[in-house]
């Protein structure tokens, strides 16, 4: 398993494609999963730029990944993004049902990422709901990269202002010195 780690708008998606075209890896991007699995007040809470609790997230992932045929071949885009989902996740580890090779972090500025985002044009990239996004990445997932090294993952920090050619060749030698 791989982590893409990154704050929305980092290319995350876009390096998640192209790594699992490349080495024909299962894809799981938590924002589609999300976007498929979610209703009602759920939705309405992600619009506002909120992440859903470690619980409901947890319980979607677990019933993502038991549905592959061969999940120790994943990258995950956008999961984990707390503490205590990547507790979850290491005991899965821990208990012989995946392995977990690195965690790449996608590096770019608020600025950067904010134009791609209104670029994008979806429902959810308003600028509130990104200014709100981007404040809750630095509350729970910035330190969860800080968890996921002192935990023993391999977190490589990746320059994403770069272009796509240029991250995906840094991220791929790196998986390919492994």
């Amino acid at each position: 398993m791989i982590l893409l780690m990154g704050i929305a708008g980092s290319g995350k998606g876009t390096q998640g494609k192209m790594l699992a075209d490349q080495h024909n890896f299962h894809l799981i991007s938590m924002g589609e999963v999300l976007r498929m699995y979610v209703t009602g007040q759920q939705r309405e809470r992600m619009l506002a730029g909120e992440l859903l609790d470690d619980q409901e997230i947890i319980a979607i992932v677990d019933r993502v990944l038991s549905s592959l045929p061969d999940s120790e071949e994943v990258i995950m885009d956008g999961f984990p993004r707390t503490i205590p989902q990547a507790e979850w996740l290491m005991g899965q580890v821990k208990a012989g049902r995946f392995s977990l090779r690195t965690a790449f972090h996608l590096v770019a500025s608020r600025e950067a990422v904010k134009q791609r985002l209104l670029q994008r044009g979806r429902i959810d990239d308003k600028e509130a709901a990104i200014e709100a996004r981007f404040d809750e990445y630095e509350r729970s997932t910035a330190p969860l990269l800080t968890w996921l090294s002192e935990h023993g993952i391999d977190v490589l920090n990746i320059n994403a202002e770069r272009s796509v050619e240029a991250v995906n060749d840094e991220m791929v030698k790196h998986l390919n010195a492994r």
